[in-house]
């Protein structure tokens, strides 16, 4: 669905075409720029604007007036608050928000209304424990989830999301502070 004053660049010679998945909202005067690539199920809220060559996974959520860097890609099942500004890759399965933009947790609701079972939710959540709560940087934390945690294809997505990101990811409140 395609609401009012909505914007959609078409491709450039760099990617060569701007794609949008299936089943997505793109509400008033959302912007998609050149060489976009949205998955399925995302919602683009009121006056959203990707810049050129962003990548938004399935089912993520930008919230009104989240305005998004080039080349920042965003992980499926995110939900990011309405004004945040995205400057880096945003992992998935997360809540984000606050200026800077960090991390505050898992899509608990989003993920409950995917059926998402509790052990599965437990298993992501302990995931991002070790990424965003403890002293390890994120080298260390790829490393010790590698060794510690069985693979699934949740465990191995967030691994390969974050050990590919160019952009690095979004940091954790406690983490800013410093």
């Amino acid at each position: 669905t395609i609401r009012e004053g909505v914007t959609i660049s078409r491709g450039t010679t760099a990617v060569g075409k701007t794609v949008i998945g299936n089943d997505c909202l793109m509400m008033a005067l959302a912007h998609v720029g050149h060489d976009c690539a949205i998955g399925n199920n995302c919602i683009l809220g009121n006056l959203t604007g990707l810049a050129g060559e962003v990548k938004v996974d399935d089912w993520a959520i930008l919230s009104g007036a989240t305005i998004v860097h080039q080349f920042c890609r965003i992980g499926a099942h995110v939900i990011i608050g309405g004004g945040s500004k995205v400057r880096s890759d945003v992992p998935p399965f997360i809540k984000a928000d606050r200026e800077p933009l960090c991390y505050l947790g898992l899509n608990i609701v989003g993920l409950t209304r995917r059926n998402f079972e509790k052990e599965r939710i437990d298993e992501i959540h302990n995931i991002y424990r070790i990424i965003y709560q403890n002293e390890m940087n994120t080298s260390q934390a790829l490393e010790y989830i590698e060794a510690h945690f069985k693979p699934t294809p949740d465990r191995d997505y967030i691994l390969e999301f974050i050990s590919k990101s160019d952009r690095g990811i979004i940091r954790g409140p406690k983490q800013i502070a410093r």
